[in-house]
């Protein structure tokens, strides 16, 4: 049960995640310093972990950090097309492509809040394709590079990449779907009630 909480360890690991987003894009785009860029992504895949296993652990599920989580997330995927989509890594339709289903989604919003809801909760698919694309972009900006190791990464990055976006719409049109069921299945909710 999440309660009011703010000053919770997991919120703590999302806030730090969140402040990471413009070092990260600050390191690829002006530096192009990849090596230490690929540790703040690795750090922000150990603290998405963190924070939702120690959520559970330590019993310090919160609103704030429902709601923290996967807008660090969602940031991170942005940066990181942006700044791989600028260092010319990645086409700039893929840079369209993983915001535009966000787009979608934000769009499904008012539809919910009319039964009462301002979000669904998150199913195992959305979760499955925002880890392949977090393991796809560190390989993928790895692989641009040169060498064998740089070779590998590419290949690999970009299986993950593909697996990750095919994974990341499916997940978002199975969020249209639940959220045309609650509109035929939930009463609309009255401004005085909500």
């Amino acid at each position: 049960m999440a309660d009011d909480r703010i000053l919770t360890i997991p919120n703590a690991l999302s806030f730090l995640r969140l402040l990471l987003v413009p070092v990260f894009l600050w390191l690829v785009l002006g530096p192009e310093l990849d090596e230490i860029a690929l540790l703040v992504l690795m750090a922000s895949g150990i603290t998405d972990y963190l924070d939702g296993k120690l959520a559970r652990d330590l019993g310090q599920m919160s609103k704030i950090g429902a709601i923290l989580d996967p807008v660090a997330d969602r940031l991170y995927i942005l940066a990181v097309v942006v700044g791989l989509s600028l260092r010319d890594i990645i086409p700039w339709w893929l840079a369209v492509l993983l915001p535009l289903r966000d787009v979608f989604l934000f769009g499904l919003v008012p539809f919910l809040r009319t039964r009462g809801y301002s979000s669904l909760p998150v199913h195992f698919l959305g979760k499955a394709a925002t880890a392949a694309l977090l393991y796809a972009f560190p390989l993928l900006l790895l692989g641009d590079g040169s060498g064998t190791v740089a070779d590998l990464a590419n290949v690999f990055g970009w299986a993950f990449t593909i697996w990750g976006v095919g994974l990341y719409w499916w997940a978002g049109i199975l969020y249209a779907f639940q959220v045309q069921r609650l509109l035929s299945t939930m009463p609309r909710v009255t401004r005085a009630a909500s």
